[in-house]
């Protein structure tokens, strides 16, 4: 099968691969990109409850502007973020991987606190191994081989890593489950400790408050449920908002931009949820 193309712009076309088999790893998702190497695409990120690690591998960097300021590199990984960045791409041969904390925390080697809102290039992370594997990636023929060598390098550091508290990971469970409904306050008791100390392991290991982790659940189900066609209104009242405008702050809060251009970001594209409704192909 082909991939699947998106216009990102009027001049560039995206070739988007997705893998046919799930991840060996639960928490992991992983899509495949082509950029066409016509004009620079200029992409807006959209907050998402996973760290977003991207490994290039057809000798272009990615150009990342944030609040932080301006950043080049070949292989980043983007913590969890409560505002948009802005990425300018051209040729790129790439590799998205979304984490979830509870897989990020060990895998990249460092308590998510660190990582919180930024943007870190993956070679201060994993140092040597960064090049290496990208030269492995580019010199792989198939989607389906790049695939199977990011989870075999995923599931080594996995194991080599340092795991997240069993509380810690119970209570990002429930914030999940829950759509970003659970309380606090339910959370601090379902683990045994106090609230205070809910907060502050939880914070250090997944890089958020519960409070702010149940925001950004919340808005991740309401955009992907944008993206699927429900309405505004369905939507805010469905998703525990106190009425559509709560749901509209939220989102511009979230994107900088309306509910509904932000619902046709491509950056939505390669989603494990969004994608599926585009018609991706997968390999």
């Amino acid at each position: 099968m082909q991939p699947a193309r998106l216009r990102a712009d009027p001049t560039a076309a995206w070739e988007i691969a997705r893998p046919s088999r799930v991840s060996a790893l639960p928490g992991v998702d992983m899509a495949g990109f082509r950029i066409g190497g016509g004009s620079p695409v200029e992409l807006r990120t959209i907050p998402h409850p996973a760290v977003t690690v991207a490994i290039e591998f057809g000798d272009r960097d990615f150009d990342l502007h944030s609040a932080a300021g301006r950043m080049r590199s070949q292989s980043l990984a983007v913590g969890l973020a409560f505002s948009p960045f802005q990425v300018r791409a051209e040729g790129v041969e790439c590799l998205q991987i979304r984490l979830s904390p509870l897989v990020a925390h060990p895998v990249l080697g460092l308590p998510l606190a660190e990582l919180c809102g930024s943007v870190i290039a993956l070679d201060d992370l994993w140092g040597r191994a960064v090049p290496r594997l990208r030269e492995r990636l580019h010199r792989a023929r198939t989607w389906p081989e790049r695939f199977a060598l990011i989870d075999a390098e995923l599931l080594t550091r996995l194991h080599a890593g340092r795991a997240v508290d069993p509380e810690v990971s119970w209570a990002w469970r429930q914030i999940v489950a829950s759509h970003g409904r659970a309380r606090v306050s339910d959370l601090a008791v379902g683990v045994g400790w106090s609230r205070q100390r809910t907060w502050s392991r939880f914070g250090s290991q997944i890089g958020l408050t519960p409070k702010r982790a149940a925001m950004l659940v919340r808005f991740d189900r309401a955009i992907h449920r944008l993206v699927r066609g429900h309405s505004p209104a369905r939507v805010a009242a469905d998703g525990g908002y106190a009425d559509q405008p709560h749901l509209h702050h939220d989102v511009r809060a979230f994107t900088g931009t309306t509910p509904a251009t932000a619902a046709n970001e491509p950056w939505l594209a390669a989603d494990d949820r969004a994608w599926p409704a585009r018609g991706g192909a997968e390999f």
